[in-house]
């Protein structure tokens, strides 16, 4: 990785995304933005960009900044005890249309 690209990983707070996380912060030249919706303790060389949820009105603008590349895992996943009135709509409002954004 050269020192001119920078690294926006969408998920980096999930079990995949801290992996993804911790094998790009290995290299010293590592530059890496991790877009997240609440507070995480993460390395200090991460430059930590809060988003409001990953939907279709999502604003990645600040969150992209400088960046070559993303690596997007973030997606509704093991919601074990949904209690929303549609999960097809919750999950695709998310997994399909914050994506596509």
């Amino acid at each position: 990785m050269s020192d001119s690209r920078r690294t926006l990983v969408t998920g980096a707070t999930g079990f995949v995304g801290r992996a993804v996380l911790d094998a790009l912060i290995a290299s010293p030249a590592a530059r890496v933005t991790a877009a997240v919706r609440r507070d995480a303790l993460l390395p200090a060389m991460v430059r930590v960009c809060r988003i409001d949820g990953v939907h279709a009105g999502t604003d990645w603008s600040a969150a992209l900044a400088g960046c070559d590349t993303v690596i997007h895992l973030a997606a509704r996943v093991h919601v074990m005890r949904d209690g929303s009135q549609d999960p097809l709509t919750e999950y695709r409002k998310v997994n399909v249309a914050g994506t596509m954004r």
